[in-house]
């Protein structure tokens, strides 16, 4: 098996609205792939099928060579929502720990995930008492604490300074150079450039799967800002190859 995660013909619509409309894609195994696209997209619904706790019209969703959703998947996979998933009343440490204990790891396991995701300064203080940006890591932490095969990351950067962003984005490929396969959904079109593989998403629809240098070279320009409008603006009809 060479992809962590195939996308079939997916479809999800929510009463007459369709939120994701007719997805293929494959993700391979070991990379950092960018889920990208403006807010309402459709980026959190596609990372939901892939977790498995989102109800889909039609289509397939395949992780890890199991049906999205299966329970033999759930030790498998780490997922960080935009939400902050942790307890307020207790220590980031706390936090970590009690997660570890779900996955049957030891407590210096948690420590490092702590430690990893630039919270070590922090790992006293009760979660309730921290930053929006602090509160995020702390999830990230607790996400990666059973050292997952695939990591779900819906917008994990929102909210972190410059240097931490660089920081979480070279142990995002640290991860995956050691064998964990990341998903990674961002707003901001900077952050392209950071991964293996980019998918591009638009009212529902895929608009580019490929490379960075794939999307350039497609569009004939270096700046993925640049190369992103021009494919909307030819999904759209509105320029001519």
């Amino acid at each position: 098996m060479d992809t962590a995660i195939g996308v079939r013909d997916l479809v999800v619509r929510r009463g007459k609205r369709t939120v994701l409309d007719g997805i293929s894609c494959a993700i391979p195994l070991g990379s950092v792939t960018g889920l990208l696209g403006p807010s309402g997209s459709g980026k959190t619904t596609l990372m939901r099928a892939v977790v498995g706790v989102q109800i889909v019209t039609a289509g397939t969703v395949r992780v890890l060579g199991e049906p999205a959703g299966s329970p033999a998947l759930r030790r498998r996979i780490g997922y960080l929502t935009q939400a902050p998933s942790v307890y307020f009343d207790l220590t980031v440490r706390e936090n970590a720990r009690y997660f570890a204990a779900l996955h049957g790891v030891p407590a210096a396991q948690a420590d490092q995930a702590v430690a990893d995701v630039g919270l070590a300064p922090a790992a006293g203080q009760l979660v309730g008492t921290l930053s929006g940006g602090q509160r995020s890591r702390a999830s990230l932490a607790c996400a990666i604490v059973g050292r997952p095969e695939l990591l779900v990351l819906d917008e994990p950067t929102v909210g972190q300074d410059p240097v931490l962003r660089a920081d979480l984005w070279a142990r995002f490929h640290e991860m995956a150079a050691n064998g964990t396969t990341l998903l990674v959904s961002s707003h901001v079109m900077d952050e392209a450039a950071r991964c293996d593989r980019l998918l591009l998403i638009r009212e529902g629809q895929l608009i580019a799967d490929d490379t960075p240098d794939g999307v350039r070279a497609a569009t004939g320009t270096g700046d993925l800002d640049a190369a992103f409008l021009q494919l909307i603006r030819e999904k759209e009809g509105t320029v001519a190859r």
